[in-house]
């Protein structure tokens, strides 16, 4: 069932873009508040939005959405996920791309957590029952290693290790073709692929 909801955009968001506004005033993910005004759910006094308008203070927000479902660690078995390392504290995995960190309500398909309870691991730490364990996290179509706390005591310090920035992380590109010139600076905006809910491209309106 559809929830409606009619709010005057208070000072301290005045000139932000509008689907900041309604990830901050709703608590909504930022793709989930782009689905909704993507959908035309958002109006501003009365006229669609779109999610890169910088909304003025005041101005009245109506905003009507279909409530996600609670996010939950469904088991599933995924047998290109190997395990690199386990002990009694960790687990690390080399997650392969189509894998999201932890269930959210924005995407519905298979993660690490759902691989881990799949393949018989139990994670108990504190937090969101969704995101147990999560210390970092790797986009969707990203590759790559990560660490998943299983008891609380590594849950703690690897949290402050990577919040501290204490982790070195190296990352590697593939680029398809040959670049001219080889080297240099790409600085374009980029956003969610309009067509994809887990790649990212240069969009108007993106993150410079």
């Amino acid at each position: 069932m559809q929830e409606t909801r009619t709010i005057a955009v208070p000072e301290g968001l005045g000139g932000e873009r509008l689907d900041v506004v309604l990830s901050r005033l709703f608590g909504f993910s930022r793709a989930f508040a782009q689905e909704i005004i993507e959908g035309g759910g958002a109006l501003l006094s009365g006229k669609a939005g779109q999610k890169s308008d910088r909304v003025n203070a005041g101005v009245i927000l109506d905003v009507t959405f279909e409530p996600k479902k609670a996010p939950r660690v469904e088991p599933v078995i995924i047998e290109s996920m190997a395990i690199l390392y386990d002990d009694d504290d960790v687990v690390v995995v080399d997650k392969p791309p189509g894998l999201a960190a932890h269930p959210a309500p924005s995407w519905d398909g298979p993660s690490v957590l759902g691989a881990l309870a799949g393949a018989g691991y139990r994670i108990s730490t504190s937090g969101p029952p969704e995101r147990q364990g999560i210390v970092h996290r790797l986009d969707v179509g990203t590759s790559g290693v990560m660490a998943v706390a299983k008891s609380e005591v590594a849950y703690s310090v690897l949290k402050k290790a990577f919040k501290a920035r204490e982790v070195h992380k190296i990352y590697h590109a593939l680029v398809q073709g040959h670049p001219d010139p080889s080297g240099g600076t790409i600085d374009a905006p980029i956003g969610r692929h309009p067509s994809s809910s887990w790649k990212f491209a240069v969009v108007t309106g993106g993150r410079a």
